[in-house]
């Protein structure tokens, strides 16, 4: 049987980009420290990708009293990155959802919601808008939500809950909001998912390796290294951390790197489970990382930002 025109479509979208390509970040920045590389590499690769705006994730925990909070200090966060990269704001950063879509599936108001699918809508399915989704999914569900039209001019690559294979799913940006994650899985949207658990688990730093090729790297490698040391003050000798975002980075850059095959989409079971149907739309799944490519790239740009300011 020959597969449908809506089919054919969303196979293209989903076929890995070799040409330049426009995308929008949306990243919980604050959270943890691996957005901040995330969002160094996705700027210092404007050959690849051309950013068109970054946007506020929330995040609640430790660090944060709220979704919402955690939404600003990821917003102050990016224009302190922004600033030492040298990049303006304006027109540029937007503040995402204060609150999570939830079981209730609930669109969240947001200047970025508002901004995603104004863009969304000035794309078309030729030359689709990426969408790199490195947090809670609640931005994205919530525009998704709010006008269900744009579907086929996105593709979303989400780092994500754990590898299809692993026993749980308690993966930070899917657990806090299943909701919004259901809505990204039943939505129908081209969906290229980055696991981290099994997969993204494999993009490891030390804090020597950052000391030799980071922070010599001018006032921004000064600036992701101190925040590198921090995470890692009082770990004892041998302790190495997962910059798991940067994963979803790569894959755009060249999606050699991060190697992946076509899946129908999961479903997403309210205990937070997988479970399958094969009927379902098919997806982009990332079953490896290669970390030293990924790393040696970030490190070469750093360097040459660093002399050469680009």
């Amino acid at each position: 049987m020959q597969p449908d025109s809506s089919t054919i479509k969303r196979l293209e979208l989903l076929q890995p980009p070799r040409r330049r390509i426009r995308a929008v970040l949306d990243t919980d920045t604050y959270n943890e420290i691996d957005d901040q590389f995330a969002l160094t590499q996705l700027l210092l690769s404007s050959d690849r990708i051309e950013t068109e705006a970054i946007y506020a994730a929330p995040f609640f925990n430790p660090r944060s009293e709220s979704p919402g909070h955690g939404m600003e200090l990821s917003y102050d966060e990016i224009l302190r990155l922004l600033e030492r990269l040298g990049h303006g704001s304006e027109g540029f950063v937007y503040r995402g959802v204060t609150e999570f879509v939830g079981p209730g599936k609930r669109a969240r108001e947001a200047e970025a919601v508002d901004d995603l699918i104004s863009r969304a809508r000035a794309s078309s399915p030729g030359d689709p808008l990426y969408v790199i989704a490195i947090a809670a999914i609640s931005t994205v569900a919530s525009a998704l939500l709010k006008a269900p039209d744009i579907i086929d001019r996105l593709v979303v690559v989400w780092l994500g809950g754990h590898a299809l294979e692993w026993p749980d799913l308690q993966e930070f940006n899917l657990i806090q909001d299943v909701g919004g994650a259901q809505v990204l899985f039943d939505s129908g949207v081209p969906l290229v998912l980055v696991p981290c658990r099994g997969v993204a688990s494999h993009l490891v730093a030390t804090i020597p390796e950052f000391e030799r090729h980071v922070e010599p790297a001018g006032e921004i490698g000064s600036f992701l290294s101190r925040r590198f040391k921090e995470y890692g003050q009082d770990q004892p000798p041998g302790w190495s951390k997962v910059i798991w975002d940067m994963a979803a980075i790569a894959w755009l850059i060249e999606p050699d790197w991060c190697p992946s095959v076509l899946i129908p989409t999961p479903i997403l079971t309210d205990n937070a489970t997988w479970s399958t149907d094969r009927s379902r739309p098919l997806m982009r799944y990332v079953h490896r990382i290669e970390r030293n490519p990924i790393m040696t790239d970030f490190y070469a740009k750093l360097a040459r930002f660093s002399e050469h300011g680009r």
